[in-house]
């Protein structure tokens, strides 16, 4: 890694690698006495309590009264953003240049189901919810053991890393024992990644009965002294796919209250949904502590319920458009309509994309799409949303629609150090024009350089940092095989 002359007289000063000359610098280090290792040791020891400057990049804030910056700098002191400007005085801070890069919030997923994603693209053609629910979750979900939940949701937590996610709500739905949502929660601790355990007991099979009680025992346990992860009661708007005891209703809603948790109601489908939906609402069942997953079909009166008590609304383009839930349609000029700004999420890896690049760019092209379908011949303008809408969705929106607004989402000094340093002059992204541009519809996870989550680095040089590959391929290839072999999903199939 070069070395460049210092930023100021008591500021050690480092330059961030390009792709290009990545493995060439690998081969020069090693050579060299492996002074690579040697900077990202220094980082380290400068994140976990030393200030850090990254200076020179074009920075995307997300902050409506910031911006974006065309070129300055970022002072990170311990987990938190303490400046964002140009030219910021770096006293000894540990000095990164930066420069020819994209900073930017690191993206959160609002609804994921992480304990499936040794079952990846296993389904890459599903016809319809119902296939999925059957093969899935009454097919496969109940072979999972405690060790298959922590091998799945540490997957899908590092991948969401290496993507540049910092964020992830894991809809955790096969907590069949209290073992079974421990290991979820210990894989997103395990990880580093700022994780949201959103507990529903499984749609189908034995389990325990624990649930919902067990949330008690969880927030104690793990959720009491704060930190990186955040616990929600999750839960299902109707009874249609497993059953009454699932469906959102007073008795959920009072253990959430209780507990002063939040609450994510996932399958928020059709006249059925919106039915449930008026009746929350005449019950004050809905409100900001309350993110609905979906809203495909959703009558006008339920949209407007749900804008009139605060409720926050998670889409999933990919998912809806995909799969075909209900209309098909991910339900964003629904939402816009009644004041409503929507965070974005992955939903399952059975079938669909992991990265968060794919619903921004699914959910831009496809209401673009709409707006000027709905106005073709008219002569009237097409009301299309924008780059900085689906970045907004994916960032802040989506931070405040799980109750996280004020921690993360935007660079805002003050706000934790959740950021993607993202490589702009790279072969795709080259030459750099509009930033937000560049990061909605040029990037992907390969040139996203580095990532801090809480302040502390979790991707570097374009590397996933402190995962043996060998051994968690290994680790999932084993999961994988025995929960396919115990179900007979394998057998069924052919």
């Amino acid at each position: 890694m070069r070395i460049l002359g210092t930023f100021s007289t008591n500021a050690a000063t480092v330059d961030l690698r390009h792709r290009m000359t990545k493995w060439q610098d690998l081969t020069h280090d090693h050579a060299e006495g492996n002074t690579m290792n040697a900077t990202l040791d220094e980082l380290r020891r400068h994140s976990s309590g030393r200030r850090i400057l990254l200076t020179g990049a074009a920075i995307v804030t997300m902050d409506p009264a910031l911006g974006v910056l065309p070129r300055a700098d970022l002072l990170i002191e311990g987990d938190r953003i303490a400046a964002v400007g140009p030219d910021l005085q770096a006293g000894d801070a540990l000095v990164i240049d930066v420069t020819g890069a994209v900073l930017a919030p690191g993206f959160v997923d609002t609804h994921r189901h992480a304990w499936e994603a040794q079952l990846r693209r296993i389904m890459p053609d599903v016809n319809d919810l119902g296939q999925y629910v059957t093969s899935t979750l009454a097919g496969i979900a109940p072979a999972y053991h405690p060790q298959d939940m922590y091998i799945g949701t540490r997957l899908a937590a590092l991948t969401a890393i290496d993507g540049g996610i910092t964020t992830m709500l894991d809809f955790s739905h096969n907590s069949r024992t209290a073992a079974h949502s421990d290991a979820a929660i210990r894989a997103l601790a395990d990880t580093g990644i700022r994780g949201v355990h959103a507990s529903m007991r499984p749609h189908f099979g034995d389990w325990d009965g624990q649930w919902p009680a067990d949330l008690t025992r969880l927030q104690d346990t793990y959720f009491s002294s704060g930190g990186l992860l955040t616990l929600r009661l999750a839960t299902l708007a109707t009874g249609e796919i497993a059953g009454p005891d699932l469906a959102y209703g007073e008795r959920l809603a009072h253990t959430a209250r209780e507990l002063g948790i939040g609450v994510s109601i996932d399958a928020v489908f059709g006249h059925p949904s919106s039915e449930a939906i008026l009746g929350w609402a005449k019950k004050d069942l809905l409100g900001p502590a309350v993110s609905l997953i979906h809203c495909t079909g959703l009558t006008p009166q339920a949209w407007q319920a749900m804008a009139d008590s605060g409720a926050n609304v998670a889409l999933a383009p990919t998912s809806d458009a995909q799969i075909g839930l209900e209309s098909a349609i991910p339900a964003i000029d629904e939402a816009l309509a009644v004041g409503i700004r929507p965070g974005l999420s992955i939903d399952v890896e059975v079938a669909l994309a992991s990265d968060m690049f794919t619903q921004m760019r699914a959910l831009h092209a496809i209401q673009r799409m709409r707006a000027v379908n709905a106005t073709y011949g008219t002569g009237d303008q097409p009301n299309r949303i924008g780059v900085h809408d689906v970045l907004d969705f994916a960032t802040l929106q989506g931070a405040k629609s799980i109750g996280l607004g004020d921690v993360t989402g935007s660079l805002t000094p003050g706000k934790q150090a959740d950021l993607l340093v993202v490589r702009a002059e790279d072969l795709n992204n080259m030459p750099l024009n509009d930033p937000i541009g560049t990061l909605v519809l040029g990037s992907d996870a390969g040139n996203i350089d580095a990532v801090f989550i809480a302040g502390q680095i979790r991707k570097w040089a374009g590397t996933v940092l402190d995962v043996d590959l060998a051994a968690l391929r290994e680790d999932v290839r084993a999961s994988r095989d025995r929960v396919l072999r115990a179900s007979g999903f394998g057998n069924r199939r052919s």
